[in-house]
């Protein structure tokens, strides 16, 4: 009986190996997926990530990690609020306050930032030599020229136009000095800027009360109304602002990375007139990834430490945790961008932004 036994026990472990060799086992990555497949991983993403996860050498960088991801897109406002995650493995706003309401309804432990961008202004040269004559552009902290929100809000208050702008032969518009922005309603990069007006108006200060609030709404209000239409998404103005021009679009509030990508690209749609600010306070727009899954929370995992996704996320003109490869990928491009910004603020609560959001869209 022991030998039968025996016997049996030889022939299931040469099976077993036989299957290994020829079915293949787990990766060498640990990943639990065997050599040659792949893992279909589910998340949904803020918009303007959606050309890093199609690009093939980032989709190729997931595979060698047996993963495919798939993402579909929404509002990082929808994100925290509206979107059913059920059917999620990940969800990766745009900002941290989305994500930190995500986190918390989800009783998620831990969060994955891999790469941010600060907010900042595509304009042209003659309007940075035009309010820079006025003192509402100016140099920053470093080698780099910055949009004073403190003067733009006075400008803004007094509903000063173009044309009314002393020594204005550059652009004599009969319309009011105002950055172009998105949807309140429905965007994350016009709840930064709203951000960063609020804390201007507030006399520097974030604000964290509903005092405060009623206090600074009715002067951000008007800087949404007075624009007239906007778009729910900032590759619309951005777009205006490269196609249209100055006419159009004299400056428009951008993520960074946006400019960055198309210098990186070198297509010919950064012409040499056009020009990069910063808002003088201006905040970073910080990439969260909430993992709802262990395949999601490897996707965080890579972001944040695989080299090769580190440097793509650069390439589309995201800056890292590695500052290195932002600066390698930008010295490259010729890409006329800081190292390092001093005047940051952070953004308010979640709950404080969408109280003043709202109050913002009833006035619509």
């Amino acid at each position: 009986m022991k030998r039968r036994l025996s016997i049996a026990a030889a022939v299931v472990l040469v099976l077993a190996v036989a299957g290994v060799i020829v079915f293949g086992g787990p990766d060498e990555a640990g990943t639990g997926t065997r050599a040659g497949e792949t893992t279909t991983v589910k998340g949904v993403i803020g918009s303007e990530k959606l050309a890093f996860f199609s690009d093939q050498r980032v989709v190729d960088a997931f595979a060698k990690h047996g993963l495919e991801v798939e993402v579909d897109t929404a509002g990082s406002r929808q994100l925290a609020t509206s979107v059913d995650l059920g059917g999620y493995e990940f969800a990766f706003p745009s900002s941290s306050p989305a994500a930190q309401r995500i986190q918390r309804d989800r009783s998620v432990t831990g969060v994955y930032t891999p790469f941010q961008s600060p907010m900042a202004v595509a304009t042209f040269e003659p309007i940075v030599s035009l309010l820079t004559a006025n003192g509402v552009v100016r140099r920053g902290a470093g080698d780099y020229q910055v949009l004073d929100i403190a003067k733009y809000l006075e400008i803004t208050r007094a509903g000063t136009r173009w044309d009314q702008l002393p020594g204005n032969t550059a652009f004599p518009a009969r319309k009011n000095v105002l950055l172009t922005t998105t949807d309140p309603r429905e965007s994350n990069s016009a709840a930064m800027y709203l951000s960063i007006v609020s804390f201007v108006a507030n006399g520097n200060t974030v604000v964290n009360s509903p005092e405060a609030e009623a206090k600074v709404l009715p002067e951000l209000s008007k800087l949404f109304l007075d624009q007239g239409y906007t778009q729910n998404s900032t590759e619309g103005p951005f777009e205006d602002y490269l196609a249209a021009g100055m006419g159009k679009t004299p400056m428009v509030l951008i993520y960074e990375s946006q400019f960055v990508d198309r210098l990186v690209r070198a297509d010919g749609s950064i012409r040499p007139d056009m020009r990069l600010l910063y808002t003088a306070p201006t905040v970073y727009s910080k990439h969260t990834l909430v993992p709802l899954a262990p395949n999601g929370d490897r996707v965080g995992q890579l972001l944040t430490t695989d080299p090769e996704l580190g440097k793509l996320a650069a390439t589309f003109g995201f800056r890292t945790n590695d500052p290195r490869l932002f600066g390698e990928v930008t010295t490259a491009a010729k890409a006329p961008v800081p190292g390092d910004l001093v005047d940051t603020v952070e953004p308010p609560s979640f709950e404080t932004l969408e109280r003043m959001l709202d109050a913002v869209q009833k006035q619509y």
